[in-house]
């Protein structure tokens, strides 16, 4: 009997520790979570000398207006819309900018909502990023009637394009994308903690309800890259672990023809036009001259 009570009772606290480890473990996931989307705003100042930059300001039905640079040629080639990654701004895309407006091509570059000069409560990881790109596309359409559009998303700015498309678009270059919220969250906990990470990982998406009001299968880009009606090239590194190389070419085989793909020998979750900026450009370069053509 005094055996029995024993057991019981360790039973009792074995139970109620991990329940406080529980509750202490959402707690922590919870504040964890609103640092992560935490809005990222800064100032990004007067345009690019160096460029005919003019700034602008769009209507977004992601509740907010977006701030952004017009960057137009006189070639009439086509327009490219820049998207940056999360927790970045513009700023982080102007490299990409001056190639491209070097190659003859307008510029439409925005903040995403709750980033450089876009308001926003919080990152959303593309649920609400999807309604700015959307209002990009549209300005870039309105101010270069019947030339081709082109997209460059990185990362978030990428899974935000997918999920708004179709965009009526001619061409999209999507580099770090994640194929879905699931393995995302799932992969950047693993590089922390490694194989302890599947309890928190879990614990961070539970809060999409409670902070966003959706459901992992709302955020899965992969999804709709069947949808995009237009070619698609997507990019990534070899040795990415926030999104893998076999992550993207699951993204690959789930787009349509005509696509392409380049893995990135040897290079991680970086900017990718940094780590190899010859190959990038001819690559890039290659990939809109082939499908940039000036519509009728």
């Amino acid at each position: 009997m005094a055996w029995s009570n024993r057991r019981g009772l360790i039973i009792r606290r074995s139970v109620i520790g991990l329940l406080v480890l529980l509750f202490l473990g959402l707690v922590g996931s919870w504040f964890v979570a609103g640092w992560l989307v935490s809005p990222q705003l800064r100032v990004i100042g007067d345009p690019p000398t160096d460029l005919p930059a003019t700034s602008i300001s769009l209507v977004s039905n992601s509740g907010t207006t977006v701030a952004g640079w017009h960057i137009p040629t006189e070639t009439h080639d086509g327009v490219v819309v820049l998207l940056h990654s999360i927790r970045g701004s513009r700023l982080s895309m102007m490299e990409r900018a001056r190639l491209l407006h070097s190659a003859g091509y307008s510029i439409v570059m925005i903040d995403l909502q709750a980033h450089g000069e876009s308001p926003g409560k919080q990152i959303t990881v593309g649920h609400l990023e999807k309604h700015d790109v959307r209002a990009a596309v549209e300005f870039a359409q309105q101010e270069h009637p019947k030339e081709p559009i082109g997209v460059v998303g990185v990362s978030l700015g990428g899974a935000s394009a997918l999920l708004s498309s179709p965009l009526g678009i001619d061409a999209l270059i999507l580099e770090s994308v994640y194929p879905n919220i699931n393995d995302a969250v799932h992969n950047r906990v693993a590089v922390t903690l490694g194989p302890l990470s599947s309890i928190p990982a879990e614990l961070l998406l539970v809060q999409l309800q409670p902070r966003f009001g959706i459901v992992p299968s709302q955020l899965r880009p992969i999804d709709h890259i069947s949808n995009v009606g237009s070619p698609v090239f997507l990019i990534s590194g070899t040795e990415d672990r926030y999104t893998t190389a076999t992550e993207t070419k699951q993204m690959f085989a789930a787009a349509r023809e005509p696509k392409d793909l380049w893995l990135v020998d040897g290079v991680a979750h970086v900017d990718l036009y940094r780590a190899s900026p010859q190959e990038y450009k001819t690559r890039v370069l290659n990939f809109l001259k082939q499908h940039m053509r000036t519509r009728l």
